[in-house]
């Protein structure tokens, strides 16, 4: 997946990913600002001629279908902020994570176990 969202389009994403899909009066009645008919159309189309998003007619309306999953959007979301935020380092952007105050102990067991998993991971591939 190329390319990043802008802060609209991903509230406008993370609405079709929890819905599945929605026109839009259904995607403006859900945003959290109260944004005009006109604009969610707007960034809805931009989504699509991205190849985020597809449509289909319903009657007078189109409904919009997310043609990328969250994860694959999560994951190239975050490859930009490593190399935008961090300078590339995935190391400074996992301290910066490590450091956050908001972390519980059981968050931090979590992680380091995700991490021993992917240590062990890699000394087992060639």
């Amino acid at each position: 997946m190329k390319g990043t969202f802008t802060a609209r389009e991903l509230d406008v994403m993370s609405l079709l990913w929890e819905s599945g899909s929605g026109t839009v009066s259904e995607v403006r009645d859900r945003l959290s600002d109260d944004l005009a008919y006109t604009t969610v159309l707007t960034i809805l189309r931009t989504l699509e001629s991205k190849g985020y998003v597809r449509h289909e007619s319903e009657g007078r309306a189109h409904r919009y279908y997310p043609t990328v999953e969250r994860s694959d959007a999560g994951e190239s979301a975050l490859r930009h902020l490593t190399a935008k935020v961090f300078g590339g380092s995935a190391e400074a952007l996992l301290a910066h994570l490590v450091s956050d105050k908001g972390l519980k102990p059981r968050d931090l067991a979590r992680m380091r176990k995700l991490l021993e998993g992917e240590i062990d991971r890699r000394r087992e591939s060639p």
